[in-house]
């Protein structure tokens, strides 16, 4: 596509940018990110413009196409323009543009970042609350009775003729500073939706998210917003926090069977009324994924969810299926456990995930048909060498299996709230049944993070154990729990108090007889059981 003869390039003053945005000549397309930047970052590029340093260009769509999706500069509200006045889009420089209105063109009561300039010690800063003859708020500095004011005032510092030079030096340099402006002109939206799609001008990479909401985003359609009808409806079920990656890939699932690019792309090519269907067809799906999440295999919040790829297939599903019976559900906790425990999507490409779509659905319906295609159960070598970790499928899936079981707090015996325990990824709610300290102080280094080292413990229960003695700690509990003793530590899989001595078991006995334990539990959850 050359679009050389609808490029228009140029410099543009701060003072006629930012009567542009005022004017509303100047908007923001709703598919853009929203404003990230710290106020650290805005003060440093208020400072580079006061030392004439390059802050980059900014690439603009004019068009008299009227957006319907469209929203305001940062917190600032602006003034709408006429429906055919040729509009002026930002495609790039949003974050700068912001920065530049918000500290140069806002009215002095609005809200929103304020930066001023101290004029002593020569250096920008957040406006203080309180006034302060020395330092000049930047707002005034185009707003000539006030700017004239604040200079005049200058005069009762005992520094009063020196400030006034180093003002007149600021307002020089901002008057006469120029940005670098690109222009598209007349582009129709499939032409500016791939130069957006490529933009990554200021170091923060756009996320897959934000290149599928420049990508599929139209007049009539808008990810963003169809991303929060989604979320609003999961809240209640404390799942609101849904990604927009798998938003975009469940919708995508449920319409063309399938997660690849062209697939994802092609949603923007329905009409208002097919994707008002889809979306309310994916949130109804998603609902039923999420209620089978939370029952069948305790998942209270997205961290604990093993892989993104287990709900998208499983939107799909029941997108497809109003409910499964019995064998139906079996077969799908075969796969749910064997998928996560081998890392069957771990680093999987989106042409994977979207075959797996039509082999799990296919492994549904067939009775008898083989689970071992999803993989084996893991041994119980792999449950000793495997590391502990937030971000492992393994280790999420151990934590979900341990919860099954229904633990209760090996130091008071009460039934852990699992619900509670998993409803966010927190260290403090699992404990080294073998401290890391004490292993750490008595020389042993080996599989100390070990997944079969690991149970769920509430954070003041575990507080309580710290790097304590487990030939001591464990004793005394079991003795502590007398006749519930067993009943306590099994609920966690470990050997009994009545068939093992914890006063003599050392770190490596321990390590193969829990192992063992686990491997039992985590078998029959593979087989569906």
């Amino acid at each position: 596509m050359d679009i050389s003869s609808r490029l228009d390039t140029g410099t543009e003053f701060i003072q006629g940018l930012l009567t542009d945005i005022q004017r509303g000549e100047i908007k923001i397309p709703k598919f853009q990110r929203k404003f990230v930047w710290s106020d650290a970052q805005a003060v440093q590029l208020i400072d580079s413009v006061a030392h004439n340093y390059p802050i980059g260009s900014v690439l603009l769509w004019k068009t008299g196409t009227k957006l319907e999706a469209e929203r305001n500069i940062g917190d600032f509200k602006l003034p709408n323009t006429a429906e055919l006045t040729p509009t002026n889009y930002v495609l790039d420089g949003q974050q700068r543009l912001t920065v530049i209105y918000s500290c140069l063109g806002a009215p002095a009561t609005e809200p929103g970042f304020t930066a001023g300039y101290d004029l002593v010690n020569e250096r920008f800063l957040e406006l203080p609350e309180t006034h302060q003859t020395h330092i000049f708020p930047l707002r005034l500095l185009y707003v000539t009775s006030s700017l004239l004011d604040f200079r005049t005032a200058l005069k009762s510092h005992p520094r009063g003729e020196e400030l006034q030079k180093r003002l007149d030096l600021l307002i020089q340099i901002f008057t006469n500073y120029k940005v670098p402006v690109v222009t598209l002109k007349d582009l129709t939206v499939e032409e500016v939706c791939p130069i957006f799609e490529r933009i990554n001008s200021s170091g923060t990479r756009l996320s897959t998210y934000d290149l599928m909401v420049a990508a599929t985003w139209s007049t009539t359609f808008d990810l963003n917003d169809e991303s929060e009808k989604i979320s609003d409806a999961l809240t209640p079920k404390g799942f609101g926090d849904i990604d927009g990656n798998t938003v975009i890939k469940c919708l995508s699932a449920v319409h063309r069977n399938s997660i690849n690019k062209e697939d994802v792309l092609g949603l923007r090519n329905l009409s208002p009324s097919e994707i008002d269907t889809l979306v309310g067809n994916t949130r109804e799906a998603l609902l039923k994924v999420v209620d089978l999440l939370t029952t069948e295999f305790g998942i209270y919040s997205w961290d604990f969810l093993p892989y993104e790829a287990l709900v998208v297939i499983l939107t799909k599903i029941y997108h497809d299926r109003n409910a499964l019976n019995g064998s139906e559900v079996k077969r799908l906790k075969q796969w749910f456990w064997r998928s996560s425990f081998n890392e069957r999507y771990r680093g999987a490409s989106e042409n994977y995930i979207s075959n797996d779509i039509g082999i799990v659905q296919k492994f549904l319906l067939q009775e008898g048909a083989d689970s071992a295609i999803f993989g084996e159960p893991p041994s119980d070598v792999v449950l000793r060498s495997v590391e502990f970790r937030s971000n492992n499928s393994r280790s999420r899936a151990l934590i979900l299996a341990l919860a099954k079981q229904g633990p209760r707090n090996l130091t008071n015996g009460a039934l852990v709230d699992c619900a509670e325990a998993l409803s966010s990824f927190n260290k403090k709610q699992f404990h080294h049944i073998y401290p890391k300290a004490y292993l750490k102080r008595i020389g042993s280094g080996e599989q100390q993070n070990s997944l079969a080292n690991i149970c769920i413990i509430t954070a003041s229960e575990n507080n309580k154990i710290s790097d304590s003695d487990p030939n001591n700690y464990l004793p005394e509990l079991a003795t502590t729990h007398a006749d519930v003793a067993d009943t306590v530590f099994v609920s966690n899989h470990m050997p009994a108090p009545s068939s093992q001595d914890y006063s003599t078991l050392d770190y490596p006995s321990f390590l193969l007889a829990r192992s063992a334990i686990l491997q039992r539990a985590i078998a029959l959850l593979c087989s569906g059981s």
